[in-house]
């Protein structure tokens, strides 16, 4: 059946850090063994925790003049996060991907090729995770491709694709869109109506994926993308006009009505020095209703449509049906309007509520919100600094520009065609209005990070009937199931060389059931671990038996606190001593150390990382599992070798490795029907671990 789990590593190479993802699932062989009919119609259930990611500062693309030191220098320390979490014995069948966004894609083409080269050539050369073409897992994506995987992300979190019946929006709508903001780019993705998606099919892209069934599932999705309409980037394009408009030679204040009254900074909003007086210096003047009136133009709403209908900047978008097209809105749609002007309780965005609160905090004097943040981190008052900008953008780019309506969340559009039950729910996420800030979607923070690892765990799954039809992502061709633009998923279905063992089912149980212990208590997990011992001693084979003993005791050994006392070889050392025997010099050793009684659940560390900035992506997972947690269970590992001490102190002469696996094979000729034991291959020792 080969391994139980697959794992993926992503890297969220983003404008002002690097995150890194780590997702786990089923392998399909064993997934489809028990997978119920409603599974069988699901995409595959990925699942991550928030200690399996990790965020580092800056940028990939502040490397783009010293290629050369981005793997020492900012990688590392993440490849070697990543090898603390996978099992050693499957890091070589772990997929990594590096996915540049919006600050790489603002390097010059030059630096961005020498940039993927290197970072490739770095994980090729030291690591052993699997890398086999440099092109497709180290690439600077487009925010079209970027806005395809956050939709995918956000769909696969509300249940839009396993659940249609439940999301059923009208007109035979299930799907959510996606809106997605960062420092640098916006993008946007989602699935027009009929009428829309027939009349401009040339303007789709066909994504497939594959249900565990092995069937395909495909969707025609919009994806649009505006470099430079990231809040940072906004902001720039922002102050140039304030410096065109007011700058001379005799002026070196500029008023600002993006900032709350009295503050002054620089003109990349740095604290200004009162001392100098050359310096041109922004001077806040805490007029919202002006910030809305100055930021709109930055739109681009002037800008010539070739391609009716358009949106932002003449950029062609299919006309959106809000009766059917609700939107969440990640990254900057979030902060801004949770970070400073919002709480987490609220769970819709109401534009009045939320126009009341910004106007009331950007009107206030500066000294007053300074003196509210002096005790905050410094990142929270320059996020103070910037809210009313940031504030003005959304709000223009959300109904002026994309022409969201300003509804609150008793307003929904009308004509939705669901059951009450799942109407009742979807008001109280807030997933029935026409746009929805989200963080975290039951408990699970978005990315679109998981809308790649989705794509690549469908490729996995064996097709069933036309293998033609690829998992990915390509032109909307009529009559071309793959046309020649196809991004493939990069994943394979053929399942991993694996020798075939009767013991796997058993293993995979055991595992699972020391996953579920270590979250009990001590008293627990002892009775526990007793039971599995007994089961173990009467149902499997004597190197069976070994190995599972082995990775018990390394749970125990983990939880013992360094420097405590080691107790006799009394109690569970001398059950284990009547249950396994001495048939190694391997086991005596274990058993002489004293380690099996000197035991504690240990807690689970959890990493704090900063939220990430759009084209950086978030922490994500599925709802379903996503909080599984995972123990690292330690193998038996039989090339130790070394003298062994009984428990009488006599030394026992040390067998050679030949003689030991001899022994151990004569020894496990009996199975538990009383029937031949099957071959193994001649290259697996009896310890090996499958």
């Amino acid at each position: 059946m080969g391994k139980k789990w697959r794992w993926g590593v992503i890297l969220d190479a983003g404008s002002s850090g690097t995150r890194l993802h780590i997702y786990r699932w089923k392998n399909p062989a064993k997934a489809l063994k028990d997978a119920s009919p409603e599974e069988l119609h699901s995409l595959p259930k990925l699942m991550t925790e928030k200690k399996w990611t990790k965020k580092i500062r800056p940028g990939v693309s502040t490397f783009g003049e010293n290629p050369s030191e981005v793997g020492r220098e900012h990688l590392q320390s993440l490849v070697d996060h990543a090898l603390d979490i996978i099992p050693e014995d499957q890091i070589h069948d772990t997929p990594i991907f590096l996915m540049a966004t919006a600050g790489m894609r603002l390097l010059p083409q030059v630096q961005q090729k020498a940039l993927t080269r290197e970072i490739c050539s770095y994980l090729q050369q030291n690591t052993q995770f699997s890398l086999p073409d440099c092109d497709l897992h180290i690439q600077v994506i487009k925010g079209e491709t970027e806005g395809l995987y956050g939709w995918i992300a956000s769909n696969y979190l509300l249940g839009g694709f396993d659940h249609p019946d439940m999301h059923n929006h009208g007109k035979d709508h299930h799907t959510y869109g996606f809106l997605d903001m960062g420092g640098a780019s916006a993008q946007i993705a989602f699935a027009p109506n009929a009428t829309e998606a027939e009349k401009h099919w040339d303007d789709l892209k066909l994504l497939r994926m594959r249900t565990m069934d092995g069937k395909p599932s495909e969707y025609k999705v919009f994806t649009a993308t505006w470099l430079g309409f990231g809040v940072n980037q906004a902001r720039e394009s922002y102050v140039k006009t304030l410096e065109d408009a007011y700058q001379s030679p005799d002026v070196v204040e500029l008023p600002d009505p993006c900032m709350p009254t009295g503050l002054r900074t620089t003109l990349d909003g740095q604290p200004a020095d009162k001392s100098d007086k050359t310096a041109p210096t922004l001077v806040g003047t805490g007029n919202f209703n002006e910030c809305l009136r100055k930021t709109k133009p930055l739109l681009g709403k002037d800008v010539p449509c070739e391609n009716e209908p358009c949106l932002l900047n003449g950029q062609h978008v299919p006309a959106l049906d809000f009766d059917v097209n609700h939107f969440i809105g990640v990254s900057e749609y979030w902060h801004t309007t949770h970070g400073v002007f919002g709480t987490k309780d609220d769970k819709a965005y109401d534009f009045n509520t939320y126009q009341e609160r910004v106007q009331e905090f950007c009107s206030r004097d500066w000294d007053g919100i300074a003196t509210e943040y002096s005790s905050k981190k410094e990142k929270k008052a320059r996020e103070a600094q910037e809210a009313c900008f940031k504030a003005s953008w959304l709000i223009n780019v959300l109904h002026e520009g994309i022409g969201i309506p300003r509804l609150g969340l008793d307003k929904p559009p009308a004509g939705f065609n669901v059951s009450q039950g799942a109407l009742e729910h979807a008001k109280e996420k807030g997933f029935l209005d026409p746009f929805q800030p989200v963080d975290k979607i039951e408990g699970i923070e978005v990315s679109w990070t998981l809308g790649k690892m989705v794509l690549y765990a469908a490729g996995q799954i064996p097709p069933q009937g036309n293998k033609d039809l690829p998992v990915g992502f390509g032109s909307n061709l009529p009559g071309k199931p793959t046309p020649p633009d196809f991004n493939f998923a990069g994943s394979n279905w053929e399942p991993l060389k694996h020798e075939p063992d009767d013991d796997d089912d058993w293993t995979d149980t055991a595992d699972d059931l020391l996953e579920k212990a270590t979250k009990r208590s001590t008293s627990g997990f002892f009775v526990f671990v007793l039971i599995l011992v007994l089961l173990a001693y009467v149902f499997r084979k004597k190197e069976r038996r070994l190995r599972l003993y082995s990775k018990i005791n390394s749970v125990f050994r983990r939880g013992r606190r360094p420097g405590s006392p080691r107790k006799g070889g009394r109690g569970l050392a001398g059950l284990t001593h009547k249950l396994f025997g001495r048939s190694s010099a391997n086991y005596e050793r274990v058993m002489e150390e004293g380690d099996l009684e000197q035991f504690e659940l240990g807690g689970v560390d959890s990493d704090d990382n900063d939220h990430s900035d759009s084209t950086e992506g978030s922490r994500v997972g599925r709802s379903s599992g996503l909080a599984t947690p995972k123990v690292n269970i330690e193998l038996y590992d039989d090339s130790r070798t070394g003298s062994a001490i009984d428990r009488s102190g006599l030394v026992v002469r040390t067998e050679s490795r030949e003689r030991l696996q001899l022994q151990m094979l004569n020894a496990g000729r009996r199975s538990r029907a009383g029937s031949p034991t099957r071959l193994k291959s001649p290259l697996m020792t009896p310890l090996e671990e499958d």
